[in-house]
């Protein structure tokens, strides 16, 4: 067990930001919404009742949650309720859950995470969406249990030991994918998954796996490229709002997508919004800029100096459930504070690799073609793919935590060695792990600390259910990623930017350490004080401060990293 005892950084925690329910003996909340036998239930004081909590229309079900439901029309039709209700979505889940009970988890088409407390049979049901858009905590304490939709409301219920093998896998990711949480005694329910309490009896309701049509496999890209249009236009009509919408646009194929799609469909002004980091770093405004004219929308670019980068990392931190070593922790939030002066939705492109064979891919497809790894060699290549610290462990842990966690099972290793054709495997576990505990819990914690909601149309569980039904090589065909979006995406956009090769967001966080943030990050690091010295290698981690001892020199994607959790550490440990 590792445990934490030092002083928190100086960064106020934000106040919970979503519903927390507890259940059993010991269950009581000071500020509850409900309290009723053996459960008490509290939701987020800033938001209306009407939105986050429900009775089903004989008042047995209590539904309390964070519930955005994309397509409510499905819903309403197989209720036979009048469309011009127009009922919240956290009502029209009541008045499903009477109808059909756990049922209805797998009818929901949207983000959620909820509670539904049986009033009859005292039995109280969790439950999270099939992509993992919202989040879901829960912990055990005797025999009360506690769960909330951020990690921040269970902050009362758990300890400072930390989770060694949650820690080893941050370090290879640079989040902590599965079930753990980086604290010993929370856990994070997993997308598609209800669990019942009293029983502890977890179960998925949907399952993310291959599924190639022997008819569908026979057809031509033109024929996958449409009928993925089609899905698109629904979705994308979907999300937006009736009133102004913005668009996170970085110049790439996804988001430039999404932002064409949405000035197709929408009555109402698109905001675009782009950013760089000024000279001389790279950018990629010819692009936004070349998508944001040809789409006619109001186009926003943001200037993120470096040092502003560093100072803002401390609050973006401190919104995040679990700790996410990704550079763009921080571009995200500032962006969606200057798209919250204009609109209160924001769509972005996340999906588009994860779903359709983007270039991260490769790497592990070139080994697997000349058959560079065995099989039992395969699960180290997909930790190494992250191009983090997993090849550093055994000298960046110290050597009795190193002989701890060596031999533990990684969350991959299943869906690593499925049946699935290759791509498919790899594609599943972008979606299942770096979609759930990366990407979306990313854009959900900071677009909602900025006061906007963010909405991924391309994670949609419409458009990833039909990612895998579509044959592998129309997605990676040869060295060309994404070949099915672009062809369903091509009357769209410009030549330019279907041609264009991805190249990601360039966040130069190697230059600011070399130029800006040393000081600081050794100063924060190398402390004696440093929550993460009792267990990581402090002299290494000085070698790449001084850069050296990395031959691949990815010191800034490594140092960004590890800053990364030692705020996180810092500002969410507990005064004891």
């Amino acid at each position: 067990m590792l445990r934490f005892s030092r002083s928190p950084i100086s960064c106020p925690l934000p106040v919970a930001s979503t519903w927390r329910v507890g259940w059993g003996p010991a269950a009581h909340l000071d500020d509850a919404t409900w309290q009723e036998g053996p459960l008490a239930l509290a939701i987020n004081p800033a938001q209306t009742v009407e939105r986050q909590l429900a009775l089903s229309p004989s008042r047995r079900y209590v539904v309390v949650g964070d519930i955005w439901l994309s397509d409510q029309r499905s819903l309403l039709t197989e209720l036979a309720l009048e469309h011009s209700l127009q009922p919240s979505d956290i009502q029209l889940v009541a008045a499903a859950w009477e109808r059909w009970q756990a049922i209805t988890l797998t009818k929901l088409v949207g983000s959620f995470s909820l509670a539904v407390w049986d009033r009859e049979r005292q039995v109280l049901e969790l439950g999270r969406d099939p992509v993992g858009a919202r989040t879901l905590y829960y912990t055990v304490q005797g025999s009360t249990r506690w769960a909330a939709g951020d990690l921040r409301s269970l902050a009362p219920y758990r300890s400072n030991e930390l989770d060694p093998i949650a820690l080893r896998d941050y370090l290879c990711c640079a989040f902590v994918p599965g079930d753990r949480t980086l604290w010993q005694d929370l856990r994070e329910l997993r997308p598609g998954t209800r669990l019942t309490w009293p029983g502890d009896a977890s179960q998925l309701y949907w399952h993310l796996e291959e599924r190639l049509e022997t008819e569908s496999q026979e057809e031509s890209l033109a024929w996958h490229g449409e009928r993925l249009r089609s899905h698109l236009d629904q979705v994308v009509q979907d999300s937006l709002p009736d009133a102004p919408v913005g668009v996170f646009l970085s110049g790439g194929l996804d988001s430039s997508a999404i932002a064409a799609l949405a000035t197709k469909f929408h009555a109402h002004p698109v905001h675009t919004y782009s950013i760089h980091f000024g000279d001389p770093y790279p950018n990629e405004l010819e692009f936004s800029s070349l998508v944001a004219q040809h789409c006619g929308t109001e186009h926003h670019i943001l200037e993120i100096p470096l040092r502003q980068m560093w100072e803002e990392l401390p609050e973006t931190t401190a919104w995040l459930d679990d700790p996410i070593g990704d550079p763009l922790t921080v571009p995200n939030l500032l962006l969606g504070r200057l798209a919250k002066q204009q609109v209160e939705v924001v769509l972005n492109g996340e999906g588009g690799d994860p779903c359709f064979g983007g270039p991260k891919n490769q790497p592990m497809l070139i080994n697997q073609l000349y058959g560079t790894i065995s099989p039992q060699d395969s699960l180290q290549a997909y930790l190494l793919a992250f191009r983090k610290c997993a090849a550093d462990l055994p000298q960046l842990l110290k050597p009795d935590l190193w002989a701890a966690v060596q031999h533990e099972p990684y969350c991959f290793a299943e869906d690593l060695h499925s049946s699935a054709s290759y791509l498919n495997r790899l594609m599943a576990l972008n979606i299942k792990f770096k979609g759930a505990d990366q990407i979306l819990t990313k854009v959900n914690n900071l677009t909602r600390a900025a006061g906007v909601a963010g909405r991924s149309p391309l994670f949609d569980p419409r458009i990833v259910e039909l990612s895998m039904a579509i044959p592998p090589q129309y997605k990676l065909s040869g060295v060309e990623e994404k070949a099915v979006l672009k062809q369903a995406v091509a009357d769209l956009l410009p030549e330019a930017i279907l041609k264009r090769p991805k190249s990601g967001m360039m966040v130069p966080v190697q230059a600011g350490f070399q130029r800006e943030w040393k000081r600081a990050a050794r100063k924060l690091l190398l402390s004696r004080q440093a929550a993460i010295a009792p267990y990581l290698n402090q002299a290494l981690i000085k070698d790449w401060l001084n850069y050296q001892g990395d031959p691949w020199r990815r010191y800034g994607v490594k140092l960004w990293l590890l800053v990364s959790l030692e705020i996180w550490l810092k500002v969410n440990l507990k005064q004891r």
